[in-house]
This record gives C-alpha cells, sequence and structure tokens, in this order.
C-alpha cells in the first residue's frame, strides 16, 4: 500500500486513456466506475496464467462459445469491489488460444424492468446461420428471478463487442411450483428432432432441488413442461446446470445437439447448500423429455464431481474449432473478505478443460487444454529415480511458483496394498485429513509437496495412496492444505477422493499445475481432479519450493518427471494487447 496518491493516479490516467477502447458494450449506460478500486502494488496471490479480471469480484462463468475464429467467456462481475455486491453484471473477454486474453467492455448491465437489479447467470447457443444468442437471468423489478433474451446487435464483429436485449424480455418467468427467487441460470439449448429448441433452467420449491425444461420454435416463445427434468430431494437449488452429449468411444466433444446411439448424456448440477459440482451420466429420453442417470444422487463421497476441491458453478460448451467439449469453472477465494478487498480482487477460473467420457462409460475425463502448454519454458526432467520409503526429492532449477509438472510413478505390487474392510464406509476427505498424516501407510503416501518452504515448515501434500479390499484396488487421492501456509485466518479443508484402478496397473500419474495460490491437480490421466487454493508466507516467489516425496513403506520409483516453469499469459485490454 505504498506511495498511494502517486499509485491512484497513475491508475486514474490508465483508465482515462483505455476505457473507450472498443465500442461501448452495454445497452445501457448504468455509470460503473472501474477506477475506484485498484490492485495494490505487491501481489503475491496474484496469478500469472489463470484467468482473471483487472480487479474486482468475478464468480461464474457465463456463455463460452467459439465464434468466428475468436473464443469468448463473460462472467459474473461486481464492477465496484472485491466482494460480491447488489448489482452483478457480465464482463467479457475473447482470447484466440483461452489461455491469453483481451479485456472488453461490459456485455450486460441492468438496465430494464426485467434486469435492473442484475444480470445473474446463462449461456450462450449458436443459432442457425451462424448468429449467437444468450439467455441470462435477470433480477427484475420485485427482484424476483426470470429469463431474458440478448443477441449481438453486429453478427459481423467477431468480438462480438455490442449487445441488444430482446423487446420481449422477459421469455420466461417462474412456473407453478417454483419459488420466484430460486429460479436462474439456464443451460445452452439444444434442437430436438422435432426442430424446438430445449433448455433447463435450475430451480427449487421447499427443499426440492430441480432442473425445468423449456421448448421453443423461434428462441422467443418458451413453453414450460410440465414434470420437472430432473430433480433431488433435500438438496435446496440446483445452479448452473449444464446438460451435453459425449462419445462412447471417443475423446472428441460433441454438439449439444447431437442425439444418436453413438452418445450418452451428462447433466451436471452445482448445489449451492454443497458448493461442488456433480455431474450425472446417463440417457436422455427425448420423447419422454427426461433424463435418466445411471445412479442417484446420495449427497454422500459416493457422488461424482467434476473436482473434488474449489471449483463451482462450472460451464462448458463446444469448440467446433477442434471438435472438442471445454470445461470452465468458478475457483473462490479462501482468505479473508477483508484480504480480497486489500487485495482488489477475487475469484479465479481454472485452465480450461477437455472433457469425454473413460473406457468404462462410468465417469467423464478432464485434461487440460493443449494451448497451456505453449507457456511452458525452462524443463527439468528426472528418469528412473527410487524413492525409499521416507524419502523427500527437491525438484529445483524452475520456478516452483509457477510451474506445470507431470510426473508418472512406476508400483510395487498392489498386493501389498493397505487394507480396506469396507469402502463404501469411507470419508475419502476424512481419509486425507490430519489426523491421518502421520500415519504412513504400504504403497504411500507418495506425490508431490507444492507450494513449500524450503523448511516445509509450508507445503501443500498432493498425494496418492493404495489400498485393497476384497475384489478390488482403490487409490487415494489427496489435497492437504493443513500446513499450506502459516496465517491461521484461513479456510485449509483437506481434499479427497477415491476411485477404482486396475489390477493390472503398473504405473500411476499426477499432473499439476502451480501458479501463485492455486494448485489445480490431474490424477490417473484426468479422472479424479483436485483444486485448491492456498496463500503461503514463506513459499512465494524466488522463495517457493516443489519435492516429490515418499511416506509409505515401500519404495515407489519416478519412471518419468517433467516439469516446466511457466510463462505469464498475456491478459490486458484492447488495444494494449496482441494474443493472435
Amino acid at each position: 500500500m505504498k506511495n498511494f496518491a502517486a499509485q491512484l493516479l497513475l491508475v486514474i490516467i490508465y483508465f482515462l486513456i483505455n476505457s473507450r477502447n472498443g465500442i461501448e458494450a452495454s445497452t445501457h449506460d448504468n455509470n460503473i466506475d472501474h477506477i475506484k478500486y485498484r490492485i495494490p502494488e505487491e501481489q503475491p496471490y496474484r496469478t500469472s496464467y489463470h484467468f482473471q479480471p483487472p480487479q474486482n469480484w468475478m464468480n461464474d462463468p457465463n456463455a463460452p462459445m467459439y465464434y468466428k475464429g475468436v473464443y469468448h467467456l463473460f462472467y459474473q462481475h461486481n464492477p465496484y469491489a472485491a466482494t460480491f455486491g447488489d448489482i452483478i453484471i457480465w464482463a467479457h473477454s475473447v482470447s484466440y488460444d483461452l489461455i491469453n486474453w483481451i479485456h472488453l467492455n461490459n456485455a450486460l448491465e441492468p438496465s430494464d424492468s426485467f434486469d435492473i437489479n442484475s444480470c445473474w447467470s446463462g449461456s450462450a447457443t449458436i443459432l442457425p446461420g451462424e448468429k449467437p444468442a444468450i439467455l441470462y437471468t435477470g433480477i427484475d423489478q420485485n427482484k424476483h428471478q426470470v429469463q431474458n433474451l440478448a443477441i449481438p446487435k453486429n453478427i459481423s464483429d467477431p468480438f462480438l463487442r455490442e449487445w441488444q436485449k430482446h423487446p420481449q424480455n422477459p421469455v420466461m418467468t417462474p412456473p407453478s411450483g417454483v419459488e420466484e427467487n430460486n429460479f436462474r441460470d439456464p443451460s445452452t439449448a439444444w434442437h430436438g428432432k422435432d426442430g424446438k429448441w430445449r433448455v433447463i433452467i435450475g430451480a427449487q420449491n421447499g427443499d426440492e432441488g430441480k432442473t425445468i425444461l423449456y421448448q421453443s420454435e423461434d428462441f422467443v416463445n418458451w413453453t414450460v413442461n410440465p414434470n420437472p427434468f430432473f430433480a433431488t430431494d433435500n438438496t435446496g437449488v440446483c445452479e448452473c446446470p449444464d446438460f451435453f452429449p459425449v462419445y462412447i468411444n471417443s475423446t472428441n466433444g460433441v454438439d449439444t445437439s447431437v442425439e444418436n446411439s453413438s452418445v450418452r448424456h451428462v447433466l451436471k448440477i452445482s448445489y449451492l447448500t454443497k458448493q461442488h459440482d456433480y455431474y450425472f451420466v446417463g440417457r436422455y429420453v427425448s420423447g419422454q423429455e427426461k433424463f435418466n442417470p445411471d445412479v442417484t444422487f446420495t449427497g454422500t463421497s459416493k457422488d461424482l464431481r467434476y473436482d473434488y476441491g474449489k471449483f463451482y458453478a462450472s460451464k462448458s460448451f463446444f469448440d467446433y474449432a477442434k471438435n472438442r467439449r471445454i470445461l470452465w469453472g468458478w475457483v473462490n477465494e479462501s482468505d479473508t473478505t477483508q484480504d480480497d478487498i486489500e487485495k482488489g480482487w477475487a475469484g479465479l477460473q481454472t485452465i480450461p478443460r477437455q472433457v469425454w467420457l473413460d473406457k468404462s462409460g462410468k465417469r467423464l475425463i478432464q485434461w487440460p487444454i493443449e494451448e497451456v502448454e505453449n507457456l511452458r519454458n525452462k524443463q527439468i526432467s528426472i528418469t528412473g529415480k527410487k524413492l525409499e520409503g521416507g524419502s523427500t526429492l527437491e525438484i529445483s532449477g524452475i520456478t516452483a511458483s509457477q510451474v506445470d509438472v507431470e510426473v508418472l510413478f512406476d508400483l510395487p505390487e498392489l498386493e501389498n496394498g493397505e487394507w480396506l474392510e469396507d469402502p463404501s464406509e469411507v470419508d475419502p476427505q476424512l481419509l486425507c485429513s490430519k489426523q491421518y498424516e502421520s500415519r504412513s501407510g504400504k504403497i504411500g503416501p507418495f506425490g508431490l509437496l507444492a507450494l513449500a518452504s524450503k523448511d516445509l515448515t509450508e507445503q501443500t501434500a498432493v498425494f496418492f495412496q493404495i489400498y485393497r479390499t476384497s475384489n478390488r484396488y482403490l487409490c487415494l487421492m489427496c489435497s492437504d492444505q493443513s500446513r499450506s501456509s502459516l496465517r491461521q485466518d484461513l479456510d485449509k479443508t483437506t481434499y479427497g477422493t477415491i476411485f477404482d484402478i486396475d489390477s493390472n496397473l503398473k504405473t500411476i500419474s499426477l499432473r499439476t499445475l502451480i501458479d501463485k495460490s492455486i494448485i489445480e491437480s490431474f490424477g490417473d490421466g484426468g479422472k479424479a481432479c483436485i483444486t485448491s487454493r492456498v496463500y503461503p508466507l514463506l513459499a512465494i516467489e524466488k522463495d517457493a519450493h516443489l519435492y516429490v516425496f515418499n511416506n509409505g513403506s515401500q519404495s515407489v520409483v519416478i519412471s518419468q518427471l517433467d516439469a516446466w516453469s511457466m510463462k505469464q499469459a498475456e491478459i490486458g485490454h484492447e488495444g494494449n494487447i496482441n494474443c493472435a
């Protein structure tokens, strides 16, 4: 907080120069002042290659899409402060590679009776003739939640800088059996075989959470289906629903409207009461307008989640350019509100992930998009290194606070894994928690110590441990934040999940993206993902270290380890950046 007056003057000059770059992106001038808050000079926790707005609050990713050679990301944003506020707008950024970004002017701001109290989350659909359309939730003059339509003013502009709101807004209002303040977040629409568009909206009625299906022939006049598309008891509101097909026998993505025997369908729900994104693989019965999941929601660790750490309100889209489905997720902060205010910002987006159905057909695989590898810089490799039980090895020669690391471990015989009597009764998060950290197993725990201080007083351990039961083998994956910082005023929840592994498995992989205050980890080729936010006092910048370790009683071998220092992504305002 040095030289306040001088820094504030520089910020004012910067925004006076750049605030009118591009075309005004709102249909209504709400006098939103971007000069009110500033970013302090010293920012050890502000990331280098994850997406963040220039300042202030960000939450849900909205309406990601690929259009005329350009990727678009809209997002929920409070332009006034680094906290969630009374007025939320749609900010807008564009990219040619999903890694380097150009910030544009805001796309949607409160302006009319149907959204005067905020423009909340929604999705984009590409209509015939390559015409984008956005459905979004407005908080109306009565503070009820309604669904609105916006379309570009100029579809020949690949940046889609200006959006206009449809004169018939709102196009959907809360139907019978849905609470007026819990009716939000329209999904990407899909085109049925009967020529009608379909979209689902998140909703609640009492303790029942549900998604409501609407149909339309013209994308303006919508009719509600009387039966819920999907419902769960005692869960509260279903936020940010996402519904899309996945190929059964391909890692390629597929357009949202595809429906045939070559695909299954995925329904994702963000449960507000749990602050996690759950997904279900199943069968879409279009004639009956319902989704039949393979398994029911239990509210326990048995349920499938995109990510077992911090990850919420995610949104996917089909990338026509590379025939893949891309997933974004919002990652909130783990420090205090006062910290956010002093930092001048809050909220990240994960590195975009490609998603596909695994060979079993029962769960999804997630993997960082290939474009992030263009940021890889200096490389360190280790091959065939044996790690005895209780050993730690530093990965030196890279920037440990800003690194992409992939490690493949050779495993001893799985029969030596620790015994679990009844896995169905095990809570993986508890198994990963601090009370177990001193208990060494046979095969593991082994993995990485990320954002660690030299003396290891600060460290975030991302690791595996192998278990066996009467008829199968299991891998526990954990991200232990209990020693992530000497600070005491933080959320240091330890995250974990457990998954089946092949009895013939001889190796297991771990990939971790580390970026100042975020750690994204992908276990066993993307079968399980855990994202953590950590704020070390010692392990920052050049004082951060990265280690590989084995605390199990049996040795494991580093078959191959590659670590790359990561360059900073280019993220800036139009006119000040070239990310082509």
